[in-house]
């Protein structure tokens, strides 16, 4: 008989309320800053929230893992110790994290993820982090399928967890110095100034503009929603939505849409199953496109995509919606796209306005609807022919400000009498089970019981519970009283979810496909794939370089936080597999075509001015100051 293999749908929280609706609306797990130290430092958490957090999800047996994943400096170490300490006892399940220092601090056994900011796009790297005791490898964003089936196959031991949606980090993760060298702001300290979202001109190396003010390091966002069977068939076990700065509307409808596919997948596909419990009921229909996205691509998940590029803006553009006919002085007349869409009063429009030469997106809101009359709150400057999108939908969002989900998990309930008085067993769909007792003299009833009992007894309210079956094995149609019925119900329900939270350990965190990780970090000696490591490895204290020459490298330089006033000039600041080469149609082993500009070219945004070399031996694109 086959096991199904369970699958993990993980959810960002940037907080305590992100993190509880989440689990509402059908996340196995999710994923939460620490207090400090975590890669987007705009999302730090208490202890106390963490905590919180983490006693909601385990009544699912659904897990938290805390995000830590920014390298470290030594005379933080210290405080990191401490800190896992508090993250430990507040139940959290694992930690994400980046910095080799960590394995070498006195920790307790909470297992570790590698996060995907150590770069794990090559088999024999996450062949050597399995084995040196990370429970979790998180994957790079670059990998195709073939390359991640490859990963699997040549570390069948390991657990591989894969992004599905969100945002694309345009360069391999972990790599990119942008940031650091331009403002001093390090995306591996969680302080990223978003370089690949601003405006650049192109110019060759004669200075010809080639395109002007477009966003050429921006992409779309990430969605394999089409993909996920594939992706788990590969060898993926943990599908993870992007997203720790997103707000709580995001959450919940993301959440939602994965929710529902993947529970459709497996009853199509059984060799697969969720791997928490509880199910989830929505009072909207989830629709991705309707929260934060700068469109949608593939990627690299089945070679690279031609579309994945963002140029226009990085901005939410929004559904489309129409076109504009006929300009009046305080509202306009549009065609809609499509006849089922609708517009009301309190809605988000864009539009790009190609009045000015930089035709740039502009956005109002709607102040009253009639017919295909439009009157915005401010009359924008338009015209005529103008597409219009919607970025914000007034009636999704009001849906989702409200409670949208609930997450039951099933019980039964068996009441039965004994000699004394009456029982009531709850069972839920892990077996877990409480028995209450209730002394009680007892008289035969004047009409039948067995109605008021089960409309009683199914009365579960706001518990997390929900009755999908109710069994009546009485001796005698006895009388029961429903404030007896309501007072053992309730009883039963309180004892069940602390019996659930008190069964939940640390233990059943480190479950991973049906086997136990690796509780406590092994130092081991298998050798690092590489002898010789540069600044791009994010070496910042002692304790990291030690865990390298444990495993055999044999040169460290430090991270290039400590190292970059040495660096020489043409230094390499980002590698990405986007190449503008290849999205201007000038590649010369894709598109077998040439560029009639000279290289090398620049980009240049404002005083920046950014060199651009190709590596086409690995389809890469390499950027320079």
């Amino acid at each position: 008989m086959t096991v199904a293999r369970p699958v993990e749908l993980l959810a960002p929280a940037k907080d305590l309320i992100c993190g509880k609706e989440a689990i509402l609306h059908g996340a196995d797990a999710v994923y939460i800053g620490a207090p400090k130290f975590s890669a987007r430092s705009a999302a730090g958490n208490s202890i106390d929230d963490i905590h919180a957090l983490c006693d909601f999800a385990h009544i699912y047996q659904a897990r938290v893992y805390v995000a830590l994943n920014t390298i470290l400096m030594d005379d933080e170490l210290k405080e990191v110790e401490r800190m896992i300490c508090q993250i430990y006892d507040a139940g959290a399940d694992a930690l994400i994290v980046q910095d080799m220092g960590i394995t070498l601090l006195e920790i307790p056994p909470i297992p570790l993820h590698a996060s995907t900011q150590t770069d794990n796009g090559m088999p024999e790297k996450v062949e050597f982090l399995s084995k040196a005791g990370f429970s979790r490898i998180i994957l790079a964003r670059e990998l195709t399928l073939k390359e991640i089936q490859t990963i699997s196959q040549h570390v069948p031991e390991a657990s591989l967890e894969a992004f599905i949606h969100g945002s694309l980090c345009v360069c391999y993760s972990g790599n990119c110095y942008l940031s650091a060298a331009l403002f001093s702001r390090s995306a591996n300290r969680g302080e990223c100034a978003q370089c690949c979202r601003l405006p650049y001109t192109l110019v060759d190396a004669d200075d010809a503009v080639i395109i002007k003010h477009k966003h050429l390091l921006s992409l779309k966002d990430m969605n394999y929603s089409n993909d996920l069977e594939a992706l788990l068939q590969s060898g993926v076990s943990s599908l993870k939505i992007e997203g720790r700065l997103k707000d709580v509307s995001y959450v919940k409808n993301t959440v939602a849409y994965y929710r529902k596919k993947l529970d459709t997948l497996f009853v199509s596909n059984p060799i697969f199953t969720r791997s928490s419990v509880g199910q989830s009921t929505y009072t909207f229909d989830p629709e991705p496109a309707k929260s934060f996205n700068r469109r949608f691509t593939s990627y690299m998940l089945h070679g690279r995509d031609m579309d994945s590029t963002s140029f226009d803006t990085p901005k939410f553009i929004g559904e489309p919606l129409g076109i504009v006919e006929d300009i009046r002085p305080n509202f306009f007349t549009f065609k809609k796209n499509r006849v089922n869409s609708r517009t009301t009063n309190g809605d988000g429009l864009t539009f790009f306005n190609s009045i000015n030469s930089r035709c740039d997106l502009e956005g109002f809101r709607v102040n009253r609807v009639e017919a295909d009359r439009i009157y915005p709150h401010i009359m924008p400057i338009i015209k005529p022919g103008t597409h219009l999108y919607r970025n914000y939908d007034q009636a999704f969002e009001a849906l989702l400000s409200k409670p949208s989900a609930e997450r039951k998990i099933g019980v039964t309930l068996e009441w039965a009498d004994y000699p004394d008085g009456f029982t009531l067993t709850m069972t839920d769909e892990t077996y877990e089970q409480v028995t209450i007792l209730r002394p009680f003299v007892k008289d035969l009833a004047r009409k039948p019981q067995d109605d008021t009992i089960r409309r009683q007894l199914a009365k579960l309210g706001n518990t997390p519970f929900s009755a999908t079956q109710i069994i009546i094995s009485t001796s005698s149609d006895y009388f029961v009283p429903s404030s007896l019925l309501n007072d053992m119900r309730r009883e039963a329900s309180e004892k069940l979810l602390s019996v659930r939270r008190l069964r939940y350990s640390h233990t059943a965190g480190m479950i991973v496909d049906g086997r136990i990780s690796r509780p406590l970090f092994a130092i081991t000696t298998n050798a690092y794939p590489l002898k010789n490591l540069d600044f791009t490895s994010n070496i910042s204290n002692a304790k990291a370089e030690t865990f390298y020459k444990n495993h055999k490298v044999e040169s460290i330089a430090p991270a290039f936080e400590l190292s970059k006033n040495e660096l020489p000039t043409y230094t390499t600041l980002m590698v990405t597999k986007h190449c503008l080469r290849y999205s201007m149609g000038w590649c010369p082993v894709h598109q077998k075509t040439t560029s009639p500009y000279n290289e090398p070219y620049y980009l240049i945004h404002k005083e920046i001015r950014l060199r651009l070399t190709f590596d086409c031996e690995n389809c890469r694109m390499l950027i320079s100051t």
